[in-house]
């Protein structure tokens, strides 16, 4: 059983920057493939980005292309998601997962979730 913990969350202004991290808990042998999702209050987890398990591609949602990176971390299963010019839409709880056999879009197919970290974006 995988456990993730995200980090990096936080408050800031519309324009700035963030970077979360996802890592897991404890040392794994498997590789994972990792995924980003959010839900805002009243809203479905969507999905934001993802990267395969060699970290050679990755997906973003339209709403974050070219504002949001994932990429890989040195250390085996952890992931980085660099958010530059956020906007006030952009608040949200950020959810890292991962997943074994699937990298893409669809939250039903990871298997192990993070507690999730607040992101909120001023106006």
């Amino acid at each position: 059983q995988v456990q993730l913990v995200e980090s990096g969350g936080g408050l800031v202004q519309a324009g700035g920057s963030l970077r979360l991290s996802c890592a897991p808990s404890e040392r794994t042998s498997s590789s994972y493939n990792m995924g980003w999702f959010r839900q805002a209050p009243g809203k479905e987890r969507e999905f934001v980005a993802a990267i395969n398990w060699s970290g050679d591609s990755t997906y973003y949602a339209d709403s974050v292309k070219g504002r949001f990176t994932i990429s890989r971390g040195n250390a085996k299963n952890t992931n980085d998601l660099q958010m530059n010019s956020l906007k006030p839409e952009d608040t949200a709880v950020y959810y890292c997962a991962a997943s074994t056999y699937y990298s893409g879009s669809n939250p039903s197919n990871y298997g192990y979730w993070g507690q999730g970290t607040q992101v909120t974006v001023s106006s």
